[in-house]
């Protein structure tokens, strides 16, 4: 029984994603670990798509029965979520106000003109340039812009930075683990681990509950990439927490189901290092997967290592999420002019 039949919910993807074997990557990697991915990002029709329409799913039905005209959200310059919440005003016939602030030290020329932006703008979204720096909490620019749509009486519906502190932020990927639990019945084999990129945590946070239910939720390895981790995993206890009673799982999720690696999101978030440009020209040259600087670039670099060390047994099947984000290469031209 799904932990999510009590739930509306409205369709914005495609339905199941798919799974796919990565086998010139495994190669690549030494061989001794199979590696799959999900693509969370060929999930929609919808802008490109991406793991924030799995969590607006579940978010949408609250919007509609509230009345609301305009959805209010926030991320950085170059947010997938932002881009996400656009699209789905624009399906849903709502206005949409998206605060964007510089949560990068990023200075491309085209930065804050390409990519994610730039689609959030052509899907009509009032996109507002702010220049307060990284912080996964709630701000004091998001509050202002739903204020602004009161003000000028409108019906705003807030959404928060990657859907994540929203009471129904974690059911899309509570979701994301009974799909992977069925599609394991049809390819006759379980996953050994999933990787998965957190920094504001639903994603993450919603799996280790769905996969809490099937007894493991320890082997849901986040990697993180906000470079905050401590408050980062504050957010993800929270969020698993309030998921947990949300869908009746019957239990507290253990400490050690919470599984972070803060290795990887140096030097900065939304900053790529060597390794994480390193790992994205593999991934592409291998496999033509493209990962993003910010998010899944620093998931793919993570797992590439945590291979190299042996921290995955010989033989074991790894699931990669992949999130999407694409479009945010599009504001680092220079750093791969030249592939």
């Amino acid at each position: 029984m799904s932990l999510l039949e009590k739930f509306d919910r409205y369709p914005l993807t495609f339905g199941p994603t798919p799974i796919e074997p990565l086998p010139r990557l495994s190669a690549a990697l030494g061989g001794k670990v199979q590696i799959y991915a999900k693509r969370e990002d060929c999930n929609s029709g919808l802008a490109m798509g991406g793991n924030k329409l799995r969590k607006l799913e579940y978010i949408v039905p609250d919007a509609i029965a509230s009345g609301a005209d305009t959805l209010v959200s926030i991320g950085g310059v170059q947010s997938n979520h932002t881009r996400m919440v656009a699209a789905t005003a624009a399906k849903l016939g709502m206005k949409c106000v998206v605060i964007q602030e510089k949560w990068v030290p990023h200075f491309d020329a085209v930065y804050d003109r390409v990519g994610n932006i730039q689609m959030t703008r052509l899907m009509g979204a009032d996109s507002r340039l702010v220049d307060d720096g990284f912080d996964i909490g709630i701000r004091k620019s998001w509050e202002a812009a739903i204020q602004s749509v009161k003000d000028a009486d409108g019906k705003p519906y807030p959404i928060p930075a990657g859907a994540s502190v929203h009471r129904y932020g974690g059911l899309g990927y509570v979701g994301f683990a009974e799909e992977v639990a069925r599609q394991e019945e049809d390819l006759g084999f379980r996953f050994d681990y999933i990787v998965v990129c957190v920094v504001t945590g639903s994603t993450q946070g919603g799996m280790i509950v769905g996969f809490a239910a099937q007894d493991r939720a320890e082997r849901v390895i986040g990697i993180d990439a906000s470079g905050t981790p401590a408050q980062t995993r504050a957010q993800l206890r929270g969020i698993v927490d309030g998921t947990a009673e949300l869908v009746g799982l019957g239990r507290a999720v253990r400490e050690e189901e919470i599984v972070v690696n803060p290795d990887y999101a140096y030097p900065a978030y939304g900053v790529p290092s060597e390794e994480t440009n390193a790992a994205i020209r593999l991934a592409a040259r291998t496999e033509a997967m493209i990962t993003d600087p910010v998010y899944e670039g620093k998931s793919m670099q993570g797992m590439i290592d945590l291979v190299g060390k042996g921290f995955f047994p010989e033989g074991a099947r790894v699931l990669y999420a992949h999130l999407g984000g694409a479009p945010a290469l599009n504001g680092y031209s220079y750093h791969y002019k030249d592939g």
